[in-house]
């Protein structure tokens, strides 16, 4: 397919749905641990706690990903690269079902993460190709399938882990890399203006953005705040979930991903509503969403409900943050969206590997209640730093207005 990811052409609904699937695949490879740490843990002699730090450097090593392979993109194809990234991370997700200590577990999902990266080699290849009028409603449908992948993962890696043990787990998700590999080769638009630029160079260009683009520095921050918040529940939740007074099991615990649909269904609606009223104002309103869904949370230790609740707040929170944040950084300059995308997400994910660890030391400290507490103090961080972002210019989505190299 020779379609150009630097050209606004319009993307067809077909291509749209199996990048979504594609998104799925390779996101899923780092949260199938997720419902497992308990399991996990009790393998290696250690208290389920201690398996948050399995957690932490997954997400970790995403947040390297995205910034050291993900801005190749801009100046290599993304689907060569990708290709790369997905055989490395069927190898490393093998290297997880083979470990055998916790230190070359805690390496394998560092690497597990580094490679995990195709969805964020995806997701700006198609923005480039959207129309401005589109652009939030496909970066939404894209986020739909990074959102099932999650759902796919802590469900069938609760499910399996339950049945099977965890390390099948690794090799069935190690299996899963094969069928990514083939839809990638063969689907993955090509990218027909590529920039020459060294490595080095662009590397330093990420600090020339982040300098540049005040937009971009406060999408960034309140991205991080909000998957940090976000993952403090999740780096736990398996934890809490294990022990008195419910003792869940993993397949059980697995189920608890079914919170994800509402946000699945979501997800282009919210895309589109953004593209109406800005990113700014579903910014705040996400975060707002995530203060109540915590406040749920301070009394889930008591009833399982207050938890569902809880649980569907903070998906929604989170997603509308991450779409509304992802369409405005992709509307500063068509020919860094990698690189835009590399600062955006990596700082997602870097929050990420902070919320595991902020998370399960409110949870060591006071239980639910301390890890509401982190949560709501990260969220109001949020709102607050979106509060004092600048407002969407009128500019035409899509046209940054200076090049940068």
């Amino acid at each position: 397919m020779s379609a150009s990811c630097a050209s606004p052409m319009g993307v067809s609904s077909r291509l749209v749905t199996l990048m979504a699937l594609c998104c799925a695949l390779a996101v899923s490879t780092i949260y199938y641990h997720q419902p497992l740490l308990p399991q996990m843990a009790a393998s290696f002699g250690l208290a389920p706690t201690q398996a948050g730090l399995i957690a932490t450097l997954t997400q970790l090593g995403y947040a390297l990903g995205l910034l050291f392979i993900v801005p190749l993109a801009d100046c290599r194809q993304p689907r060569q690269l990708a290709l790369l990234a997905i055989a490395g991370n069927a190898v490393a997700l093998l290297l997880c079902a083979v470990a055998p200590t916790f230190t070359m577990l805690c390496v394998s999902s560092f690497l597990v993460g580094v490679t995990a990266i195709t969805a964020q080699l995806i997701i700006p290849c198609l923005s480039g190709l959207a129309t401005p009028v589109e652009r939030g409603r496909i970066v939404g449908s894209l986020l739909s399938g990074l959102s099932a992948g999650l759902l796919l993962a802590r469900m069938l890696g609760g499910f399996a882990g339950a049945h099977a043990g965890w390390k099948a787990v690794f090799v069935l998700a190690s299996l899963s890399d094969v069928l990514l590999l083939v839809i990638v080769a063969k689907r993955l638009p090509a990218t027909s203006s590529l920039q020459t630029i060294r490595y080095g160079q662009l590397l330093g260009s990420l600090g020339s953005l982040v300098k540049q683009e005040g937009v971009l520095r406060y999408c960034a921050a309140s991205g991080l705040l909000m998957f940090a918040a976000f993952s403090a529940l999740w780096a736990s939740l398996a934890a809490l979930l294990a022990q008195p007074p419910y003792g869940l099991d993993s397949a059980t615990i697995g189920l608890f991903g079914l919170v994800a649909l509402l946000g699945i269904v979501a997800s282009p609606h919210i895309g589109a509503l953004t593209d109406r009223v800005g990113a700014r104002t579903m910014v705040l309103a996400g975060a707002m969403t995530l203060v109540l869904g915590f406040a749920c949370i301070a009394a889930s230790g008591r009833d399982l409900g207050w938890l569902i609740l809880g649980m569907v707040l903070l998906d929604m929170g989170n997603r509308a943050g991450l779409v509304a944040n992802q369409a405005r950084v992709f509307t500063l300059r068509s020919e860094a969206r990698s690189r835009l995308n590399t600062i955006f997400m990596g700082s997602y994910f870097l929050g990420g590997a902070i919320g595991a660890a902020l998370g399960n030391y409110g949870v060591h400290r006071a239980g639910w209640i301390g890890l509401a507490a982190v949560g709501i103090l990260l969220s109001t961080a949020a709102a607050v730093i979106n509060a004092l972002a600048p407002r969407e210019s009128s500019a035409t989505i899509g046209e940054g207005p200076r090049a940068i190299r």
